[in-house]
């Protein structure tokens, strides 16, 4: 017998049966009888196990399995994330490939907060589901925050989430100088690539004469799950916003990229600004639904990337935390506002 100990409730995965999930904790804990158990194994025998933790709660961690590294990682993500793994383009962080289709979290300089957020969720379509691998915690900090989406679409004032939902979100980014380059954000060098992967997209783009590439796309605000039918907070407008930075430094990007304020910029789908009250407001559901859990070595971490954001407290040492992504459908569930069909 699989035992997920949750004290108090607990998950108990038998071998072949369905299994029954109390309260909802986040994210569900699995441990096996005895420490270095497959993972592979575990996931052949419980896969009931895992669609309940996912579909519920939204995130399942294996604590105590064998995973020591990159390549047995990949592995394992191969077979729970079922479609294969996506490539990272149209990226929006510093990450390496270090297997084909795993990748290094996000590298942000330790002392850097990464906000919670669901995985590509500035874009009109995102991975189905996430896995996590962590081979080194940190020697202090580095805890993984985790939110429910669906807590946060409840918790919004229906005047706010109403006119996200009517309107949308315009995404805006200017590529180079401090942040990311085109070349490593589309991971080609082709400007007639680029061009091609935008206009599948939806993404509208423009060159200026010193070669430099901006984009803006229209997204969604939030999405209906697929399986359980539940509407989910869906969009990166607090990531993207200005209002997300310290007075200092967001005068200091205004001054050299005018009223959006930064090479990243979020508008109503509209056109017209976003209220700083309002992304301020929106920060702070998601820290008051945040729920953290530290690493362990060897800890395996599963996501329903539209019902669970994450995101990264600070960290002092050395952390290596490994992510590969569920291959993107073209488009992932109904999604409020309904968006414009892109180039085939």
């Amino acid at each position: 017998m699989w035992e997920a100990s949750l004290p108090p409730p607990r998950l108990i995965a038998g071998r072949r049966r369905a299994v029954a999930l109390d309260g909802g904790r986040l994210p569900v804990v699995v441990e096996p009888p005895e420490a270095g158990a497959d993972p592979l194994a575990w996931l052949a025998d419980e896969g009931e196990a895992v669609e309940a933790a996912l579909h519920g709660p939204g995130a399942l961690l294996l604590r105590g399995f064998a995973m020591t590294d990159a390549a047995a990682f990949r592995r394992f993500a191969e077979t729970a994330l079922d479609g294969g793994l996506a490539d990272y383009r149209y990226r929006s962080t510093p990450r390496r490939e270090v297997e084909d289709g795993v990748y290094t979290a996000t590298e942000y300089p330790p002392a850097a907060a990464i906000p919670l957020h669901g995985e590509n969720h500035y874009r009109r379509s995102w991975p189905r589901r996430l896995a996590f691998c962590c081979l080194q915690p940190a020697t202090a900090g580095g805890a993984t925050p985790l939110a429910d989406t669906r807590a946060l679409y409840r918790r919004l004032p229906a005047a706010i989430r109403e006119r996200f939902e009517a309107k949308g979100v315009v995404y805006l980014r200017r590529f180079g100088e401090i942040d990311l380059s085109w070349q490593e954000v589309f991971q080609s060098e082709s400007r007639a690539e680029v061009e091609a992967f935008c206009r599948a997209a939806g993404i509208d783009w423009s060159w200026d004469a010193e070669g430099r590439l901006e984009t803006q796309q229209l997204c969604q605000a939030s999405a209906r799950h697929p399986v359980t039918g539940e509407w989910a907070w869906c969009n990166q407008v607090h990531l993207f916003h200005p209002a997300q930075h310290p007075p200092e430094v967001r005068e200091g990007l205004r001054a050299l990229y005018g009223p959006d304020g930064g090479p990243r910029g979020a508008r109503y789908g509209d056109g017209t600004a976003i209220e700083d009250a309002v992304i301020e407001e929106i920060l702070g559901y998601w820290a008051e639904e945040a729920r953290r859990f530290e690493w362990r070595a060897g800890d395996l971490l599963l996501l329903d990337n539209l019902l669970t954001a994450h995101g990264r407290d600070p960290f002092e040492g050395p952390r290596r935390v490994l992510v590969a992504m569920g291959a993107e459908p073209s488009l992932p569930t109904e999604v409020r506002p309904a968006l414009p069909a892109a180039a085939g």
